[in-house]
């Protein structure tokens, strides 16, 4: 187990439990959490995963910016809600079609490992960056998702404190999600909470 992986260990648990308390602190933190990444999964030929973290340093400074802009209309920051079915059946289309497009790319010009999984894992994972940074909750239910066959491929990859995290992951967004859809029905159904 090196430094390295230790580190990012750290940043990725505080990042998630910020994320799930709705604290634009999480962006930051993910962002060092990511770049820790870049240099683990290359190190380890899941290239996808490697170019993924690259794409989520994008991901996150958007998920920042729009955690912060004020709603021109109501003057408040953007609010979780749920994800509308258009938006759904674009996410999905647009998830299988970038992971067949990199997993193809992967398999025929690199020595990547694992290029199919590690490319549909990657190009869903920008999905539910997507749906996280726009607040919508079914956001931590794709995660729980990819991070329960996250835990099998790094196992696989002999990286068993990443395998571990991303266990924890799984925990952190059972919660996060008990989190945000309280927060909803609350906000949206007060009589039955």
């Amino acid at each position: 187990m090196e430094n390295i992986e230790i580190a990012a260990f750290i940043f990725n648990v505080l990042g998630v439990w910020l994320t799930s308390k709705q604290n634009k602190a999480c962006w930051p933190v993910n962002i060092v959490a990511v770049f820790l990444y870049i240099i683990i999964f290359y190190r380890v030929n899941l290239f996808a995963d490697a170019a993924l973290q690259c794409v989520f340093v994008l991901m996150q400074l958007y998920g920042w910016y729009n955690w912060s802009k004020r709603d021109l209309q109501q003057q408040s920051v953007i609010k979780i809600g749920h994800l509308n079915q258009q938006t759904l059946k674009y996410s999905l289309v647009i998830g299988v079609v970038f992971g067949v497009i990199l997993g193809g790319i992967f398999t025929g010009f690199t020595e990547a490992s694992l290029p199919w999984l590690d490319s549909m894992l990657a190009s869903f994972s920008l999905v539910a960056s997507y749906w996280a940074a726009k607040k919508y909750i079914e956001s931590w239910g794709l995660w729980c998702i990819l991070d329960a066959i996250y835990v099998g491929m790094f196992i696989h990859k002999s990286l068993y404190l990443t395998a571990v995290l991303y266990f924890i992951f799984i925990l952190l967004a059972l919660n996060g999600w008990r989190m945000w859809r309280n927060l909803y029905h609350a906000k949206y159904n007060p009589v039955t909470h």
